[in-house]
């Protein structure tokens, strides 16, 4: 199995970057736009479709929304991957900053690099739109 762990800081209020994770529907717009470019809900919310702009298309299982601790649990399944479970967690900096901290754990092994190529594009689009954080 691999594992891939991301980390950045944003000069952005942990409740407004926590509003933009929760809102899972709408990473397209409140996230990552331009990494992600459309995502869609399944009926009942407990899953999205998500659709890269690479052309790569997802499906997300979310997991778990975890308000108190500020967590974010979901799942991809189908495609390529044969397990792929990953998380956002933010921990609070102090005033007007945060931290995001994404792991993510998957198999095959070998799409390990395109998997961290990806994130490494997922992490530049939210450092852009969190740093305009309110």
């Amino acid at each position: 199995m691999s594992a891939i762990r991301k980390e950045f800081s944003v000069p952005s209020d942990i409740a407004y970057v926590w509003a933009a994770f929760r809102d899972v529907g709408e990473v397209h717009r409140v996230l990552a736009p331009g990494f992600v470019t459309d995502c869609r809900l399944e009926e009942g919310g407990s899953a999205r479709i998500v659709t890269f702009s690479n052309g790569a298309v997802a499906r997300e299982v979310i997991v778990d929304i975890d308000d108190a601790s500020r967590r974010l649990a979901y799942a991809a399944v189908g495609g390529r991957l044969t397990h792929h479970n990953a998380s956002f967690q933010l921990v609070d900096e102090g005033p007007g900053r945060c931290r995001v901290i994404w792991q993510a754990d998957l198999l095959p092994t070998e799409l390990k690099p395109a998997i961290e190529g990806m994130m490494d594009q997922g992490v530049t689009a939210m450092q852009r739109r969190l740093e305009g954080g309110l």
